[in-house]
């Protein structure tokens, strides 16, 4: 899939205006466990999500992905990483963390972040 610099600076732009406007949700439930043992593993409150997600910058993005869920096809899911440090939950100490983040913004401006969780395998990066 192409894509340039600039429609990714744009697409960022839209999801930090939404997120900023408390238009956006992390998946948590049962289909999303990785995304429930992050916050189980770290202290991470709501703030420190949304400031995460607003610390996204380009140089992040990884890829483009198509929906695989039957009837969502039509969907792209934008993947970005970021190293971040949270403090573990059962225990004294910062860990620095690289997290997956891949989300959907649909065109009434509401994000719905699909994965917040540690980086599984290293990712590839669009832009660095």
């Amino acid at each position: 899939m192409q894509y340039s610099y600039d429609e990714i600076f744009k697409y960022i732009k839209e999801v930090k205006a939404a997120v900023s406007a408390g238009r956006y949700r992390i998946e948590i439930n049962n289909k999303r466990q990785k995304n429930t043992e992050l916050f189980r593993d770290y202290l991470i409150s709501e703030a420190k999500c949304k400031e995460i997600l607003l610390s996204l910058e380009v140089n992040d993005f990884c890829e483009i992905l198509h929906n695989e869920h039957k009837g969502f096809e039509h969907e792209l899911l934008y993947v970005f990483g970021k190293e971040v440090r949270l403090l573990q939950r059962f225990g004294e100490e910062e860990e620095l963390l690289s997290l997956y983040i891949k989300f959907n913004k649909f065109f009434n401006r509401y994000v719905i972040v699909i994965s917040f969780h540690k980086q599984e395998y290293p990712l590839v990066y669009a832009f660095k």
